[in-house]
């Protein structure tokens, strides 16, 4: 094999063995995933409760709600999340990433109790608030916990665990929505906290934040627990301090956000949220029936909610066995652009009946096609990647309070949107509302073409270099180099 540098090029590589070549699923990881996840299944099971809880709740003897308050139980969640978004970024840094995701456990309990046990509207809206700051706080600290702790081979797949499984909360809450009422799915709600509070007790601090804390053996303990205990750390231990040493040169105050070098990073993470939101994936979610109605489907409204749970949760895993073999970008691309297909053609389809007033009892079928290649096309690339990377992307440096913003921006796209989404039908018409969804994501595949980077197998700290300029370490991963081919003999 020959490898041709210019002569001005100065790399030193440290090639690893063989074993380390190769992605390392190691149980430590795994449970490592499992366990943050079950807050993101927490999550889910959160988002999808209005969609069932309402109508058992509107004819509900034990509680009175108008369909005001109704609104607001769905859209107080999103609301509060973006609260929890600001409070989550100071947390992770200063109590660590483990200890915040664990400390959400008891007032998700709480909160799903106050809402089983309310007789009064308040108590309901009160249960989803702090709900809601969990979700705000849990959705930020996922991935920034998961992005730490992960090797970077294998962090694709399982950085999409948080995603996958907080599909199986959606699909719970719609299967349990169709035999339980409101009081009685809020029960099983408050069952979820217990099992993934359990778990994080089992799984140790990020080495990043360890190493920032000048906590040094603790740090070396919790990657050998992650890797592995026959597993060499010290090369990526010595990657991980330096990166962190350079991070602590100056004091982090809020004016680091505001450098220049740390622009790119911030701004792509929010570009991926907003893309991500203004797609209308949540009005999809939360107004699902709504939408058959609309087009005159004759698909039962939770039957219609159970095929909506089971293709997001579906897809996920379609996701999670492509994503470190064909990497973020173009997963991307295919999110993008059967997002703007589907969405162009359903705007067609509600311009068509409403109108051109023609009969379309004969693509009765189209509506709900349209919405599972939608929901299969978002959840395989713009729902868990803009979370996976905004753990990948951003400087240890700005981390936590850059992750704070970049949360607090996404929760504020969801309750503009989900709020706003029948005003804006009532505006423009569902034909013109879809397809101003469609428009926002064919510039989105610009967005991703133009601005995103390729993080597959890539440390975080050859990413934070790549986007800030900064200085690579001496001693490469061998994942950085594993793309080098031989070249033809001739040469």
């Amino acid at each position: 094999m020959k490898i041709l540098m210019r002569a001005d090029t100065h790399y030193s590589i440290g090639v690893r063995s063989a074993d380390f070549e190769k992605p390392k699923y190691t149980f430590s990881q795994v449970l490592a995933a499992v366990a943050v996840s079950m807050g993101s299944m927490i999550i889910g099971f959160s988002a999808a409760y209005t969609s069932p809880a309402l109508v058992t709740m509107e004819n509900s003897t034990t509680i009175s709600i108008t369909k005001e308050q109704a609104s607001w139980v769905g859209s107080l969640m999103p609301l509060a999340a973006l609260g929890g978004g600001v409070v989550g970024g100071p947390l992770v840094d200063y109590i660590g990433r483990r200890r915040t995701i664990l400390f959400t456990a008891p007032p998700f309990f709480i909160g799903w109790i106050l809402i089983a046990t309310a007789r009064t509207v308040h108590l309901v809206l009160t249960g989803r608030v702090v709900c809601g700051l969990c979700v705000g706080i849990g959705s930020l600290a996922f991935p920034v916990y998961l992005g730490e702790a992960i090797q970077p081979e294998v962090r694709g797949t399982l950085g999409l665990f948080p995603t996958a499984i907080g599909n199986i909360g959606i699909l719970i809450c719609y299967l349990a929505g169709t035999y339980l009422d409101w009081s009685q799915l809020a029960y099983l709600g408050a069952c979820l906290p217990i099992p993934f509070f359990i778990l994080m007790l089992m799984i140790p601090e990020t080495p990043h934040w360890y190493l920032s804390r000048g906590r040094n053996e603790e740090a070396r303990k919790a990657l050998q627990w992650l890797r592995g205990k026959n597993a060499k750390i010290d090369s990526e231990l010595r990657e991980i301090a330096l990166a962190n040493a350079e991070a602590q040169t100056n004091d982090s105050n809020i004016k680091e956000l505001f450098r220049s070098k740390y622009t790119r990073s911030i701004l792509i993470s929010l570009g991926l949220m907003t893309f991500q939101q203004l797609s209308g994936i949540n009005a999809v979610i939360f107004y699902t029936v709504s939408i058959f109605k609309m087009s005159g489907s004759s698909v039962d409204g939770n039957l219609s909610t159970i095929i909506v749970g089971t293709v997001n949760f579906i897809s996920t895993f379609i996701a999670t066995a492509l994503i470190d073999r064909a990497g973020r970008k173009v997963l991307l691309y295919i999110s993008s652009v059967t997002m703007t297909i589907t969405l162009i053609v359903l705007g067609t389809f509600f311009y068509v009946q409403s109108d051109l007033k023609l009969d379309v009892s004969s693509l009765g079928w189209l509506p709900l096609t349209c919405l599972m290649v939608y929901l299969l096309g978002f959840s395989l690339a713009f729902g868990p990647i803009p979370w996976l990377m905004m753990g990948e992307i951003l400087p240890a440096k700005i981390r936590g309070a850059a992750a704070s913003i970049c949360t607090a921006f996404n929760w504020l796209c969801t309750f503009t949107v989900t709020k706003t989404f029948l005003n804006i039908i009532d505006g423009i018409g569902p034909a013109g509302t879809f397809w101003l969804f469609g428009c926002i994501t064919f510039v989105g595949l610009f967005f991703v073409i133009v601005f995103v980077p390729e993080t597959r197998g890539k440390s975080l700290e050859q990413i934070e270099n790549k986007l800030t300029g900064g200085t690579t370490p001496r001693t490469r991963r061998m994942s950085s180099i594993a793309n080098i081919k031989p070249l033809p003999n001739g040469c």
